[in-house]
Order: structure tokens, then C-alpha cells, then sequence
């Protein structure tokens, strides 16, 4: 879920796009290193320099914006829901609801940003090419010390080299880049194993990262790139923790991905009958069990929703204690799971972050039991032999 302390930016297409503390650290840099080197190709006043370092700092930023959108709206065509977009240290994050459930899911979404960098930079360098009327755009893109250009071509030239190096920085097959989820997709469809998929790159996105991590610590020694130096040590750092982290979920899924929800549920939860009224469910199951909510059942034990403490001591002390509690049920909560889902589909279920728990309803929508985290917690502990 997107970060609670970052600041929202823009709504586009429905979508929130935020950012936090290290998107600004990284703004201010951008645009201090870029007045410089613009500076000194498109010469005259500091304070046009400035202006286009700053536009090349946002274009930057709102390419990494557009590049999100491109997996954003890629998973909303599939059915994904997406929370939203956060920008953040280097790059941009897409937050949604569950993870692609088909090698043919992932790899549309995957490729989705990396098509839409593709065109952001084909854009540009045909903008470039056109204002440069074929020549000296190439100084503008590598920004060459001693060369002279205008202050659009500069701008230009920039955002076709950002977002060319971009793409094929992200394209690389290790995890967490693109490349990276559409390697796994590729290995995925090729296995049939999505856990395999999902270690093998996320591995090689470690090694990626070491990689990346050396050349940053090399830079270190040199006047010039000591700066950057830091800066990709920081990038190699982030992208190794998440490609660890991917290499752990992996692991676990492996370990887990036998067990169904039917496995670890508790099958004889205590539940409210439809009829019963608000005070009853007061005094007979909330003060009892000292629960937030329960599960309301009608006489065939179909489930038809839950119903909360907090509704409920609402209601009577509104004078209406003889209410049914079909009558407040939250019947639109997110906590409705078959039976036969996989345990891994409990981990980014939206009832285990609300609720804490699930509900396990069969196909004629039939309670069959309560699973709650404390079921997870234990399914996922690992099992130590006795002795």
C-alpha cells in the first residue's frame, strides 16, 4: 500500500500519484547537478539554465509517472485493481490490490511501462532530430562539455536520453525491474511454476544488485564520481532488498503452496443468526467473546456479511436495540474466499488487512469456517522436528 507520510501529488484517470521524502531529496539534486550542465552547453543567463533543469527535473519525473500509468492501466484492463502510484528514490512503484495470477497477466503488465517509455523516447528523439534539423543533436543528448545548443534542443536532448537509458536499464531480466517480471513471466509459462520463476530472478536481481553495488563502490575512488558513487550504492542497495525479498516470498510460496484455506480454517466459528437483534448480539456475542465483529448467517448458514461492535453499540444507543442485524451488516467487506484458495492468496487478501481474518464461503455461498491471521501465523511457522 502506498506510503502513509507521502504527499499526494496528482488524480490521474482515478489513480492517486504520490511521493516521499527521497523523491524530493532526489528532485533537488536532479535539478542542482542539471543547472550546471546545462549551464554550460547552453550558455547566457544562470537563471535560464536553472529554468530548464528544473523542466528537465519534472520531465524526468513525469516520465516515471507515464511509465507507472503504462503498467497501471495495463492492470486495469486485466481486472487488477490499482491503490495507486508512488514515486520514490529513482524510480516509480504501482501499488495494486493482488498480484497477476497468469505467466500471460504478469507479462502484460510488466511490459506495459517499458512500451511506454519506448514511445516517450522514440518522441523525443524525433523532437530532438526536428528542432537539431539533423545536426548537433547528439551533443545535446550526451550534454558534451564545450558544445553549444539551445535551451528547447538541450531539454530535448535530455529527455531522450533519460528515458533511453531508463529502458534499457529496466529491462534487464532481474527482479524487481521490468525485465526482470517479464523474465519471470517468460519462465513462468515455460514451467508452469511461478515460485521457480519467482526465484531464479529474484536472484539474479541479487547478483544484479552486487554488481551494481561494485561499480558504485569503485566510483568512490574517483574525484569526479564519487557522488554517484553514493548514489548507485543507494539504488544497488534498494534493488538488492527487494530482489531478497522476492527470493524469501518465493521460498515461502514453495513451502506453502499446497496448503488451501481450507486446511488452516477454523470450520465451527461462532456466528450471529440474521434474526437476532442488536441487543441480543450485544449481550449474547460481543460482551461474551469480546470480539470486534462476527460473521451473520441466515437460517441455511449462507454468509451475508459482518457485522462490527462499533455498529452495533451505535444503533442501540440511537434507541433502535429491537433492530435485526441483517439490517447493519458491512456487507460490502472484502472477506468472502473459497474454500480451495491457495493459503498464498490469504497474504495480500484486503479482509486480513481490515478484519484480520476471512471468510470461507463455498460455491452456494455457504459459510464454511473463519480464517484468521493467527491460522496464517501458524501455517507459516516453520516446523521444527522433536526431539
Amino acid at each position: 500500500m502506498p506510503g502513509r507520510g507521502n504527499l499526494q501529488l496528482a488524480r490521474i484517470l482515478g489513480i492517486r500519484v504520490g511521493a516521499g521524502g527521497s523523491w524530493l531529496f532526489v528532485l533537488f539534486i536532479l535539478i542542482y547537478w542539471l543547472s550546471k550542465q546545462f549551464h554550460e552547453i547552453i550558455g547566457g543567463s544562470t537563471t535560464t539554465a536553472y529554468a530548464i533543469a528544473v523542466a528537465g527535473a519534472l520531465g524526468y519525473f513525469a516520465s516515471l509517472v507515464l511509465h507507472e500509468l503504462g503498467h497501471a492501466l495495463a492492470a486495469r484492463r486485466l481486472g487488477i485493481p490499482v491503490v495507486g502510484i508512488d514515486l520514490w528514490f529513482f524510480g516509480g512503484l504501482l501499488h495494486m490490490r493482488r498480484q497477476p495470477q497468469s505467466a500471460s497477466e504478469e507479462f502484460k503488465v510488466a511490459a506495459a511501462g517499458p512500451l511506454v517509455t519506448l514511445a516517450l523516447f522514440g518522441l523525443s528523439l524525433a523532437a530532438g532530430l526536428l528542432l537539431a534539423s539533423g545536426s548537433g543533436f547528439g551533443d545535446a543528448v550526451l550534454i558534451r562539455k564545450g558544445a553549444t545548443t539551445t535551451p528547447a534542443l538541450a531539454l530535448v536532448g535530455w529527455l531522450a536520453f533519460i528515458n533511453g537509458a531508463l529502458l534499457l536499464f529496466n529491462i534487464l531480466p532481474a527482479f524487481p525491474l521490468d525485465g526482470g517480471r517479464i523474465a519471470r513471466a517468460a519462465i513462468w509459462w515455460r514451467t508452469g511454476d511461478r515460485n521457480r520463476a519467482t526465484l531464479i530472478t529474484g536472484r539474479a536481481g541479487q547478483a544484479f544488485a552486487l554488481v551494481l553495488g561494485l561499480v558504485g563502490l569503485l566510483g568512490l575512488f574517483t574525484p569526479e564520481g564519487a557522488f554517484w558513487g553514493v548514489l548507485t550504492l543507494l539504488l544497488a542497495f534498494f534493488l538488492h532488498q527487494a530482489a531478497a525479498q522476492a527470493v524469501v516470498q518465493g521460498e515461502l510460496a514453495k513451502r506453502i503452496e499446497h496448503i488451501t484455506v481450507g486446511d488452516i480454517m477454523d470450520r465451527e466459528p461462532v456466528t450471529i443468526p440474521a434474526q437476532a437483534t442488536l441487543l441480543d448480539a450485544q449481550e449474547e456475542f460481543f460482551l461474551r467473546y469480546r470480539w470486534p465483529w462476527f460473521a451473520v448467517v441466515d437460517a441455511g448458514r449462507h454468509f451475508l456479511g459482518v457485522v462490527r461492535e462499533q455498529r452495533v453499540s451505535a444503533e442501540i444507543a440511537a434507541g433502535r436495540p429491537a433492530l435485526p442485524v441483517a439490517e447493519v451488516l458491512d456487507a460490502e467487506m472484502p472477506v468472502r474466499i473459497g474454500p480451495q484458495a491457495p493459503l498464498e492468496s490469504l497474504l495480500g487478501a484486503d479482509g486480513m488487512g481490515q478484519l484480520g481474518a476471512m471468510v470461507a464461503v463455498d460455491s452456494d455461498g455457504v459459510l464454511q469456517g473463519v480464517v484468521t491471521l493467527a491460522h496464517v501465523r501458524q501455517a507459516l511457522r516453520p516446523a521444527h522436528p522433536a526431539g
